[in-house]
């Protein structure tokens, strides 16, 4: 993988950057940081809460339109002229052509069908990456009143609600849910969302396994279980993205970017 986002981000700076000026700042939200306890249980912290640092999130998903404007300034990522290695034949497929949107691909809507290689890419024409698994997952604990609304039974049926909905044949446009408590909207009940250790996220999608040392032995010091058993949308989305590589992308899989704070 990282020899792959080399090559990548070589490709990507063959041609000069998105303008990042002062109009964009405001598709992005700070997030204060602070100790946070993960669903997950990562090795190098199984004694408890691991400290997120402050950090820049974007608001809501990145959208068809904003991409189409990423596509046409690096054409490098077209879905007819993207390398196979990183982005498989159903990149971009709801799109009516490489660089034309069409009926199926509204452009308010989040995009999808994008590989993590593309959406990495994307990130980093803005002066941006991919989140974290921890950062998004910090951010989205939080509900519109509390940081942290987890342990709430109500918040969690709310998130399990969508879960248990078909798959709807046309996504929402971004931005339409209520911002949580930090100004961020579209974590719940939209779309998964690439992070940048994705590949990182062994976990088995049945709950029972989790916690059994013989079972993650393979992943090293990368190996992680699950320490809340009963969050079982962490547990189907972290399993969503264990089961991808870099180069697949699905019917509904956005990302959104994040940005350090100095």
């Amino acid at each position: 993988m990282s020899a792959l986002r080399r090559v990548a981000t070589a490709l990507l700076l063959g041609v000069p950057l998105l303008a990042i000026a002062a109009a964009v700042g405001g598709a992005y939200v700070r997030l204060p940081g602070g100790p946070f306890r993960s669903a997950l249980q990562f090795e190098e912290a199984k004694a408890g809460a691991r400290r997120v640092a402050p950090f820049a999130l974007m608001r809501r998903p990145v959208t068809n339109a904003e991409f189409l404007d990423f596509v046409r300034t690096h054409p490098q990522w077209r879905r007819d002229r993207v390398a196979r290695v990183f982005a498989e034949p159903r990149y971009l497929s709801q799109w009516a052509a490489g660089a034309q949107l069409g009926a199926r691909a509204l452009p308010d809507q989040p995009v999808v069908w994008v590989s993590w290689f593309a959406a990495d890419a994307y990130c980093q024409a803005q002066a941006a990456r991919l989140p974290t698994w921890l950062q998004w997952e910090y951010a989205a604990a939080a509900d519109e009143t509390r940081r942290d609304a987890r342990r709430d039974p109500a918040w969690r049926e709310r998130i399990l609600g969508w879960y248990s909905r078909p798959n709807a044949s046309v996504l929402p446009r971004a931005g339409l849910q209520a911002p949580n408590v930090y100004g961020v909207q579209d974590l719940h009940g939209l779309v998964w969302e690439w992070t940048d250790d994705y590949g990182s996220l062994m976990v088995s999608n049945d709950n029972r396994n989790q916690g059994d040392n013989d079972k993650l032995k393979f992943c090293g010091a990368g190996a992680i279980s699950m320490r809340d058993r009963d969050n079982y949308a962490v547990l189907m989305r972290v399993a969503l993205l264990s089961s991808l590589e870099g180069r697949d992308a699905t019917a509904n899989l956005g990302f959104r970017c994040a940005r350090n704070i100095r």
